[in-house]
């Protein structure tokens, strides 16, 4: 896997629990519905679960294949934006009810 896949494997990811988890937010913030909510919560434990495994593996993969060490270090950065992202969703979702 070249540097590049890397990038573009850690900025996929990302953007895919990114769009994901606004969707779960606003899509509860206009309609109040509660599936919105339930996926939210679904979305905060297996995205995390998800994040946490590839940011292990991109570790892991930089340690042993020192060659692609900065390719996955940026990538790990872009996965780890996430992090507050979800914090202050979650904040925001459990002030809501």
């Amino acid at each position: 896997m070249s540097e590049r896949n890397i990038l573009n494997l850690g900025k996929s990811i990302f953007g895919v629990f990114f769009i994901t988890g606004n969707m779960c937010l606003f899509g509860y913030l206009i309609t109040k519905e509660e599936d919105f909510a339930i996926g939210g919560l679904f979305l905060l434990i297996v995205g995390s679960a998800l994040n946490l495994l590839i940011i292990l593996i991109l570790l892991l993969s930089a340690v042993f294949i020192p060659s692609r060490s900065d390719a996955c270090l940026k990538a790990i950065g872009i996965l780890m934006i996430n992090i507050p992202i979800a914090i202050i969703y979650a904040l925001i979702g459990l002030n809501l009810n």
